[in-house]
């Protein structure tokens, strides 16, 4: 299906952005220049940035339009509803060491549907809370089909458009369905230092796939939570 124009709007700002023609902090072009150049209202170019906006990839700045955001946010693993933001959820994170391809632990093979001893491109990030401390552990597994396509994600730098957005504009696969499973067991010492925590520490894990539309596996995310900050609400009809 064709994307609407203020879809198409945001998804060329996107880009321009991931190509590094606008970098942090810088100045986006403006609602009247935009509306100029794409021949639509003011109006489809708000909603257009209300889209960059809620991805967390730019910001509003009064009197001034819209800026490239400065600090990067993450969502823990997990809960990626249809319809939900990078924003809602997300958090400021650090990039934990380089990428690298190697074979994952055997439930994340099972979950990509990997052969045994078959690698996978590992990127770790850990989540933060407001005042800085760690939140959660997040270690995301690509299949080497998506890596090889997508030459960033083996990149040290946080990628500003998202994983997400990223992998659909090089790959055109893009998430349908997401399955999420969550176990409790006790952390491993590694673990605990990085969450700064004290032995023994419960943490609940998430173990998040991402499937596209033809149900082959996008990225197999696992995040680990100490029990002293993971909260889950689940809104529902009854």
């Amino acid at each position: 299906m064709p994307l609407l124009k203020y879809e198409q709007i945001a998804e060329d700002l996107r880009t321009r952005i991931a190509n590094s023609e606008f970098g942090p902090g810088d100045l986006l072009p403006s609602g009247r220049d935009l509306a100029e150049q794409w021949g639509v209202s003011r109006a489809t170019v708000v909603k257009a940035y209300d889209v960059l906006r809620n991805d967390g990839l730019v910001v509003a700045r009064q009197g001034s339009g819209f800026t490239v955001s400065e600090t990067p946010v993450a969502r823990p693993a997990g809960r990626r509803r249809a319809g939900s933001s990078r924003l809602s959820g997300g958090a400021p994170y650090r990039r934990l060491g380089v990428p690298d391809r190697t074979v994952p632990p055997a439930h994340v093979a099972d979950a990509l549907g990997l052969e045994a001893e078959e690698e996978a491109l590992r990127r770790i990030r850990l989540v933060l809370l407001e005042d800085g401390a760690p939140h959660s552990l997040v270690t995301a597994w690509f299949p080497l089909q998506i890596a090889d396509a997508s030459p960033r994600l083996a990149m040290k730098g946080p990628i500003a458009e998202g994983t997400t957005h990223y992998v659909r504009r090089q790959t055109g696969r893009s998430p349908a369905e997401g399955v999420d499973i969550t176990t409790v067991r006790l952390a491993t010492n590694e673990e605990a230092q990085l969450l700064q925590v004290g032995q023994p520490t419960a943490v609940a894990v998430v173990l998040h796939t991402a499937f596209d539309q033809d149900h082959k596996p996008l990225v197999c995310e696992e995040g680990v939570t100490a029990s002293g900050v993971f909260e889950q609400i689940d809104n529902y009809p009854m």
